[in-house]
């Protein structure tokens, strides 16, 4: 019997089970290399990041720092937001390459102002429209646009025909939840975060670094 705490001797089948492993790894890896092959175009993406979890607009944030880190001119455009105390303005505004508009009201519980949250919503659309236009913005981030569409600030069939008539190599995300149907459709990439828990539930304050 082998002491505790020492190497267990290898069973008599370990060299066929790691003749298995190999060979379902290169299956894999055939698979995959196929896919990649075939992967031959090279075009600026839509991506979509919604659902009711946490994380949207973070993961969004993450792409700018990787856009930047491939030398690419970023521009973030926010909704709904207000606060310019963010943890990510005060960190990308110092980066060059960067244009950041915080251009919503604040929440709508907050504002209880549809008129003015509906005018701030088409002042966001028209500082987002020039990005949306420009092939040395490489990546454009519309935060929390789809809120425009839930509650009827914006008309969505204009929106798609400007994102569909962007420049070839421009990506862009939106974030929020319930983007609507149409949106989905035209995005080449959909990310839906659902929730399973989240610490406001128990109580926990929005914490500087983590919520904003």
């Amino acid at each position: 019997m082998t002491p505790p705490n020492q190497p267990q001797p290898p069973s008599a089948d370990a060299p066929d089970r790691e003749a298995r492993h190999q060979q379902r790894m290169a299956r894999k890896q055939a698979v995959i290399q196929s896919h990649i092959t075939a992967a031959d175009q090279r075009r600026g993406v839509l991506l979509i990041h919604t659902g009711n979890g946490k994380g949207k607009s973070s993961a969004a944030f993450g792409l700018v720092a990787r856009a930047l880190g491939h030398g690419l001119g970023v521009a973030v455009v926010q909704w709904v937001k207000s606060r310019s105390d963010t943890g990510e303005e005060a960190f990308f505004r110092r980066q060059p390459g960067v244009a950041w508009q915080v251009m919503g009201e604040g929440f709508t519980w907050d504002t209880q102002d549809r008129q003015r949250d509906q005018e701030a919503a088409r002042r966001a659309w028209a500082a987002a429209v020039p990005y949306l236009t420009d092939p040395k913005v490489g990546l454009v981030v519309l935060d929390e646009l789809t809120y425009a569409f839930k509650y009827g600030w914006l008309d969505l069939a204009p929106v798609l025909a400007v994102l569909a008539a962007r420049p070839a190599g421009q990506h862009v995300v939106i974030t929020g939840r319930g983007a609507p149907p149409e949106l989905v459709a035209a995005a080449d990439t959909v990310t839906d975060m659902g929730m399973v828990k989240h610490a406001f539930q128990a109580g926990v304050a929005a914490m500087p670094g983590v919520e904003f």
